[in-house]
Order: C-alpha cells, then structure tokens, then sequence
C-alpha cells in the first residue's frame, strides 16, 4: 500500500561495515534503484527520530540488529520540481557480528557484505554509493550525543544531537 508521503520526504539509509570491511548493500525490489546496489534506507515514521528510523529499516530489510555511531551525509533533491526528497545517511554498526543476513523479500532482492572496491567497480552500484565508496567517511562522521535534556518546553519525547566531538 502506497502512503501519502505529501510534498516533503524524509527518509533514512545506514551504512554498517563489518570487522572485515565489507558493507551491507542491498538490491531494491522496486523504483529507480530496482536491481542495483544501494543502501538499506526507507522512510521515516511518524513518531520515530530519524535514528530510530535507520536502525527499524536496517532490521526490516536485512534482519540485522545495529546501533547509530554517527551521522555521515545528508542527500537532498527536489523531484519534478514538486517534491522535496532529503535523506539522512547514518554510520550503523552491528550489535553481535554473527547475525545472519536474510531480506524483505518484497522490498529488497539480495542483501551482500561487499567491498569497498567491488562497489566501485560494479555497474549496478548507486550514484550516491559510488560516490560514498570513493570518499572515506569515518573520520568526519558527525557523533550521536545522548542524554541531552532540552527542557520540558517544547515537549519532545525524544531528542538527540549529532555533532562533530
């Protein structure tokens, strides 16, 4: 079923890397990025923080258990001239390294632990994941911060911070 997202999207990917340096890619099932490598990523929810988000969508799509470690990106484009489509891109790593890879069969068509390399040369790899394979990003990832309280003011049942620390 289709949700009516209105005009302004926010969605999420995370990019974990195993002890081996592989990261978790996936096939999508469907839109633009149908048969290529890409990301785990999917919309956020209302009621979630885009890194409740990106940890929900990294277990739907992948069955892995992770935790945020740091915000690396922010893609942003206008579709059509109507649509404001932004995405968060978060540094996600794994809770146990022996989880076992399995797919929403009806999002994603394979999910693989591939080399850097092996996306660079691979034709069915994303624009956005080639280009984020070819430019280190651990070193400059924003951190998360946890347990800042903003005050009672504006009522938010959950907040965090993600600075460079």
């Amino acid at each position: 079923m289709k949700k009516d997202r209105g005009q302004v999207w926010l969605g999420v990917a995370g990019c974990t890397v195993n002890e081996q340096g592989q990261w978790l890619a996936v096939k999508k099932a469907y839109s633009g990025l149908k048969g290529r490598w890409s990301l785990p990523a999917g919309f956020v929810n209302a009621g979630e923080t885009v890194d409740e988000a990106v940890i929900r969508e990294l277990k739907e799509e992948t069955g892995i258990d992770c935790y945020v470690s740091g915000l690396i990106g922010f893609r942003t484009g206008v579709i059509r001239g109507e649509i404001s489509d932004n995405m968060a891109i978060f540094y996600c790593k794994m809770k146990d390294e022996q989880q076992q890879l399995f797919i929403q069969e009806n999002e994603i068509l394979e999910a693989k632990w591939l080399y850097p390399s092996e996306l660079a040369q691979d034709d069915r790899t994303s624009v956005m994941l080639k280009e984020m394979v070819s430019n280190p990003f651990e070193q400059h990832q924003l951190d998360a911060i946890e347990g800042i309280d903003p005050g009672e003011i504006f009522g938010y049942t959950s907040y965090r911070l993600f600075f460079k620390k």
